[in-house]
């Protein structure tokens, strides 16, 4: 029998989701950027300051960015890497990639670029410093796989960063339902012209792991000392953990 999993709140055979979530991707690559902005008043910016923070790339370092879309982490860690570091730039959506890979070399960054799935990446064991996912993780059909795949290929005492849409704090649950079924689709309509793509969007973070269970998946993928952040009383989180 085919293996099933959920795109959204649908369920799909595995194979199935990869391409429904290319479509999702393929649809809103030339929108990403502005709808982003809208879509979190700007707070997604914040979130990823956030991160490259507690990344802490230095020159030199080895750095793969999953999932890594138009390019924002990618284009900071490549700065601070500088000339004698490595920062990979990778997504499976060749249109997200194309638009990433653009964006850098407009801002005269030229770093590898590479179309990749997370869940088999084509690297060496022990080599990277810091692997960052930043909202791509909850599009993946194995995550467990894909943690795995992640700590596989840091460095030991290397650092993954995984910066996600997560579960809000109570106060905020209704307000946060009502603009992520009502609003959201609404102006994925008039900005993007895809109400569908962004009614995925709000299903697939509530079928993402809350706070608490992607912790464990890290804990359980073989990464130590991991902790998370909440972001705007929950609305995104940032996890970390250590490859030792």
């Amino acid at each position: 029998m085919t293996n099933t999993t959920h795109f959204g709140y649908k369920t799909v055979p595995e194979d199935q989701k990869v391409q429904e979530v290319a479509k999702v991707f393929h649809s809103v690559a030339s929108k990403y950027d502005v709808m982003n902005d809208l879509m979190s008043a700007g707070l997604h910016r914040a979130w990823k300051m956030f991160t490259i923070a507690q990344a802490g790339v230095r020159p030199g370092f080895k750095v793969l960015d999953i999932a890594g879309g138009t390019g924002d982490l990618a284009k900071a860690f490549a700065r601070q890497a500088g000339r004698t570091g490595e920062v990979w730039l990778t997504d499976i959506n060749e249109s997200m990639l194309r638009v990433g890979r653009d964006r850098l070399l407009n801002k005269g960054l030229v770093t590898p670029t590479l179309l990749c799935d997370a869940e088999k990446l084509p690297f060496p064991d022990n080599y990277f410093d810091r692997v960052s996912v930043a909202f791509g993780l909850r599009n993946m059909t194995h995550k467990d796989q894909a943690l795995a795949e992640m700590r596989r290929v840091l460095k030991p005492g290397g650092k993954l960063l995984v910066l996600e849409f997560s579960k809000v704090i109570a106060p905020l649950q209704k307000p946060y339902d009502l603009y992520s079924f009502s609003v959201l689709p609404w102006l994925g309509q008039k900005i993007a012209g895809d109400a569908e793509s962004y009614r995925y969007l709000a299903e697939s973070i509530r079928m993402h792991p809350d706070q608490e269970t992607l912790k464990s998946m890290m804990l359980d993928a073989g990464l130590e000392r991991v902790q998370y952040h909440n972001l705007t009383g929950g609305v995104a989180a940032l996890h970390t953990g250590i490859k030792l």
